[in-house]
């Protein structure tokens, strides 16, 4: 059997030939985008984000857990050590976090669902249940005050939200920018 990756890899060669590297440093864009994994949501393309614009997180349903916390402070740490510790408030980040309709894990909602997915998978029920992204419009409210309340947020980084919407490919703000 062949490898599924061999066309994605022909056109990795096509980009190649015309690749211009981008050089480390703060993401043109100045926005973090958190978002789910779901292959219907792309950012680069739902934004327009080319490479160097903007770190992309993504796990299921896009939601701000623990672990984007710690890479959130981490690349905010990453950022004022690449700035020179200079930057100003024309250089703040911003956090997007983008959830959408129709995610997949709105699924887990349906404890039947959750009890049968832990046991195929052996992730905690209340991890899968806190996964859950039944309404957008709720959950994408709920992690960006989340993400305000950590305390290991930088307090010069604003945090927004915002919902995909699967059928008509928009995106639209449910909470403007907000600092901790």
């Amino acid at each position: 059997m062949t490898s599924r990756m061999i066309p994605l890899l022909e056109h990795n060669e096509q980009f190649a030939r015309t690749y211009t590297p981008v050089p480390l440093g703060l993401p043109a864009a100045q926005v973090i985008v958190i978002t789910c994994l779901d292959h219907r949501v792309d950012p680069a393309i739902t934004l327009g984000l080319t490479l160097g614009d903007a770190p992309v997180l993504r796990n299921a349903g896009g939601r701000v857990t623990q672990p984007v916390i710690e890479e959130i402070a981490y690349l905010a740490f990453l950022g004022q050590r690449m700035s020179g510790g200079q930057l100003t408030d024309d250089s703040r980040f911003e956090v997007a976090v983008i959830h959408h309709t129709q995610c997949g894990t709105s699924f887990l909602a349906d404890p039947g669902f959750r009890r049968e997915a832990s046991e195929a998978t052996g992730v905690d029920e209340a991890a899968l249940e806190a996964s859950a992204v039944g309404d957008p419009h709720v959950t994408v409210r709920a992690d960006v005050e989340h993400l305000l309340t950590s305390p290991l947020l930088p307090p010069n980084m604003g945090v927004s939200g915002h919902v995909y919407d699967i059928e008509t490919g928009r995106v639209t703000t449910v909470i403007d920018t907000r600092y901790p």
